[in-house]
Protein backbone atom coordinates (compact mmCIF):
# COMPACT_ATOMS: atom_id res chain seq x y z
CA UNK A 1 0.00 0.00 0.00
CA UNK A 2 2.81 2.45 0.87
CA UNK A 3 4.39 1.21 -2.50
CA UNK A 4 1.59 2.31 -4.72
CA UNK A 5 0.95 6.01 -2.80
CA UNK A 6 4.55 6.55 -3.38
CA UNK A 7 4.04 5.92 -6.91
CA UNK A 8 0.93 7.94 -7.07
CA UNK A 9 2.70 10.90 -5.68
CA UNK A 10 5.75 10.76 -7.96
CA UNK A 11 3.58 10.51 -11.14
CA UNK A 12 1.26 14.03 -9.71
CA UNK A 13 4.29 15.89 -8.66
CA UNK A 14 6.11 14.62 -12.51
CA UNK A 15 2.67 15.55 -13.82
CA UNK A 16 2.51 18.97 -12.24
CA UNK A 17 6.09 19.66 -13.07
CA UNK A 18 5.51 19.01 -17.02
CA UNK A 19 2.31 21.17 -16.71
CA UNK A 20 4.64 23.95 -15.45
CA UNK A 21 7.61 23.50 -17.69
CA UNK A 22 4.73 23.54 -20.50
CA UNK A 23 3.04 26.80 -18.91
CA UNK A 24 6.77 28.60 -18.68
CA UNK A 25 7.16 27.41 -22.55
CA UNK A 26 3.74 28.89 -23.64
CA UNK A 27 4.30 32.31 -21.59
CA UNK A 28 7.85 32.44 -23.47
CA UNK A 29 6.09 32.18 -27.09
CA UNK A 30 3.55 34.73 -25.62
CA UNK A 31 5.35 37.25 -25.00
CA UNK A 32 8.54 36.46 -27.81
CA UNK A 33 5.04 36.59 -30.26
CA UNK A 34 4.12 40.33 -28.84
CA UNK A 35 7.76 41.58 -29.57
CA UNK A 36 7.79 40.39 -33.04
CA UNK A 37 4.18 41.81 -33.75
CA UNK A 38 5.33 45.65 -31.52
CA UNK A 39 7.98 45.30 -34.08
CA UNK A 40 6.22 44.90 -37.05
CA UNK A 41 3.67 47.77 -36.21
CA UNK A 42 7.22 49.63 -36.17
CA UNK A 43 8.21 48.05 -39.68
CA UNK A 44 4.97 49.90 -40.68
CA UNK A 45 5.24 53.55 -39.60
CA UNK A 46 9.02 53.69 -40.31
CA UNK A 47 8.09 52.32 -44.19
CA UNK A 48 5.93 54.85 -44.16
CA UNK A 49 8.36 58.08 -43.17
CA UNK A 50 10.65 56.23 -45.68
CA UNK A 51 8.39 56.51 -48.39
CA UNK A 52 7.68 59.89 -47.53
CA UNK A 53 11.14 61.03 -47.61
CA UNK A 54 11.70 60.86 -50.89
CA UNK A 55 8.62 63.13 -51.58
CA UNK A 56 10.18 66.00 -49.16
CA UNK A 57 13.00 65.73 -51.19
CA UNK A 58 11.73 66.19 -54.43
CA UNK A 59 9.55 69.08 -53.20
CA UNK A 60 12.74 70.58 -51.52
CA UNK A 61 14.91 70.45 -55.10
CA UNK A 62 12.89 72.79 -56.68
CA UNK A 63 13.63 75.42 -54.08
CA UNK A 64 17.52 74.46 -52.42
CA UNK A 65 19.42 74.17 -55.57
CA UNK A 66 22.04 74.83 -53.74
CA UNK A 67 21.63 72.21 -51.40
CA UNK A 68 22.34 69.76 -53.34
CA UNK A 69 24.44 67.70 -50.79
CA UNK A 70 22.18 68.12 -47.87
CA UNK A 71 19.29 66.57 -50.34
CA UNK A 72 21.68 63.78 -51.01
CA UNK A 73 22.64 63.26 -47.48
CA UNK A 74 18.74 62.58 -46.67
CA UNK A 75 18.20 60.04 -49.64
CA UNK A 76 21.42 58.70 -48.73
CA UNK A 77 20.64 58.16 -44.76
CA UNK A 78 17.40 57.30 -45.76
CA UNK A 79 18.24 54.53 -47.61
CA UNK A 80 20.61 52.98 -45.17
CA UNK A 81 17.55 53.01 -42.59
CA UNK A 82 15.66 51.15 -44.88
CA UNK A 83 18.12 48.39 -44.99
CA UNK A 84 18.46 48.23 -41.52
CA UNK A 85 14.58 47.97 -41.14
CA UNK A 86 14.88 45.20 -43.47
CA UNK A 87 17.65 43.52 -42.12
CA UNK A 88 16.00 43.51 -38.25
CA UNK A 89 12.46 42.86 -40.01
CA UNK A 90 14.37 39.62 -41.33
CA UNK A 91 14.53 38.56 -37.50
CA UNK A 92 13.71 41.20 -34.99
CA UNK A 93 15.58 39.14 -32.29
CA UNK A 94 18.41 39.42 -33.45
CA UNK A 95 20.26 42.30 -31.06
CA UNK A 96 22.85 43.46 -33.80
CA UNK A 97 20.19 43.93 -36.40
CA UNK A 98 18.00 46.40 -33.68
CA UNK A 99 21.49 47.95 -32.82
CA UNK A 100 22.20 48.86 -36.59
CA UNK A 101 18.35 49.56 -36.85
CA UNK A 102 18.88 52.35 -34.31
CA UNK A 103 21.95 53.76 -35.53
CA UNK A 104 20.70 54.11 -39.05
CA UNK A 105 17.47 55.62 -37.81
CA UNK A 106 19.72 58.42 -35.87
CA UNK A 107 21.41 59.26 -38.59
CA UNK A 108 18.40 59.93 -40.74
CA UNK A 109 17.15 61.78 -37.91
CA UNK A 110 20.25 64.02 -37.97
CA UNK A 111 19.95 64.23 -41.52
CA UNK A 112 16.75 65.37 -41.61
CA UNK A 113 17.75 67.62 -38.76
CA UNK A 114 19.69 69.13 -41.29
CA UNK A 115 17.64 69.62 -43.83
CA UNK A 116 14.94 71.48 -41.50
CA UNK A 117 17.89 74.25 -40.60
CA UNK A 118 18.34 74.66 -44.35
CA UNK A 119 14.83 75.01 -45.07
CA UNK A 120 14.44 77.88 -42.56
CA UNK A 121 16.15 79.78 -44.54
CA UNK A 122 14.03 79.50 -47.36
CA UNK A 123 10.53 81.28 -46.34
CA UNK A 124 9.30 80.74 -49.77
CA UNK A 125 9.76 76.64 -49.14
CA UNK A 126 8.43 76.71 -45.97
CA UNK A 127 5.14 78.53 -47.60
CA UNK A 128 4.93 75.83 -49.94
CA UNK A 129 1.47 73.90 -49.22
CA UNK A 130 3.23 70.97 -50.81
CA UNK A 131 5.94 70.94 -48.64
CA UNK A 132 3.68 71.84 -45.74
CA UNK A 133 1.33 68.70 -45.78
CA UNK A 134 4.40 66.32 -45.99
CA UNK A 135 6.21 68.39 -43.37
CA UNK A 136 2.91 67.43 -41.14
CA UNK A 137 2.72 63.72 -42.39
CA UNK A 138 6.10 63.60 -41.66
CA UNK A 139 5.26 64.92 -38.02
CA UNK A 140 3.05 62.74 -37.05
CA UNK A 141 4.34 59.72 -38.74
CA UNK A 142 7.32 60.34 -36.45
CA UNK A 143 4.65 60.16 -33.49
CA UNK A 144 3.61 57.27 -34.46
CA UNK A 145 6.79 55.72 -34.73
CA UNK A 146 7.65 56.75 -31.31
CA UNK A 147 4.27 55.22 -29.49
CA UNK A 148 5.49 51.82 -31.75
CA UNK A 149 8.93 51.80 -30.84
CA UNK A 150 7.90 52.23 -27.03
CA UNK A 151 5.17 49.47 -27.47
CA UNK A 152 8.17 47.72 -28.70
CA UNK A 153 10.34 48.17 -25.71
CA UNK A 154 7.81 47.62 -23.53
CA UNK A 155 7.01 44.01 -25.38
CA UNK A 156 10.94 43.51 -24.84
CA UNK A 157 11.53 44.08 -21.43
CA UNK A 158 8.26 42.43 -20.19
CA UNK A 159 10.16 39.33 -22.41
CA UNK A 160 13.22 39.88 -20.66
CA UNK A 161 12.39 40.31 -17.52
CA UNK A 162 10.00 36.98 -17.37
CA UNK A 163 12.62 34.82 -18.86
CA UNK A 164 15.59 35.91 -16.70
CA UNK A 165 13.60 35.42 -13.76
CA UNK A 166 13.43 32.41 -11.33
CA UNK A 167 12.39 29.59 -12.26
CA UNK A 168 11.66 30.27 -15.86
CA UNK A 169 15.50 30.91 -16.10
CA UNK A 170 15.94 26.99 -15.93
CA UNK A 171 13.73 26.01 -18.63
CA UNK A 172 13.93 29.05 -21.22
CA UNK A 173 17.47 28.26 -22.56
CA UNK A 174 16.75 24.88 -23.00
CA UNK A 175 13.70 25.97 -25.57
CA UNK A 176 16.09 28.20 -27.41
CA UNK A 177 15.19 31.63 -25.68
CA UNK A 178 18.97 32.11 -24.68
CA UNK A 179 19.53 36.00 -26.08
CA UNK A 180 17.63 38.92 -24.31
CA UNK A 181 15.54 40.71 -26.51
CA UNK A 182 17.52 44.29 -28.00
CA UNK A 183 15.65 47.22 -27.30
CA UNK A 184 15.26 49.88 -30.23
CA UNK A 185 17.10 52.87 -29.18
CA UNK A 186 18.07 55.24 -31.70
CA UNK A 187 21.46 56.64 -31.78
CA UNK A 188 20.63 60.02 -30.95
CA UNK A 189 18.43 58.86 -27.66
CA UNK A 190 20.93 59.92 -25.42
CA UNK A 191 20.14 63.57 -26.62
CA UNK A 192 16.62 63.98 -26.07
CA UNK A 193 16.94 62.22 -22.85
CA UNK A 194 19.56 64.71 -21.86
CA UNK A 195 18.40 68.04 -19.66
CA UNK A 196 17.84 70.88 -22.14
CA UNK A 197 19.96 74.00 -21.85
Amino acid sequence: MENSSAIWIWAIAAAALIFYVVGVYNKLIALKNRCQNAFAQIEVQLKRRYDLIPNLVDTAKVYLKRERETLEAVTSARNLALTGLQAAAANPGSASAIADLGQAEGALATALGRLQVVMEAYPELKADQNMLQLTEELTSTENKVTFARQAFNDSVMAYNIYKQSFPPVFVAGFFGHRQDGKLLEFADSEQFQAAPR
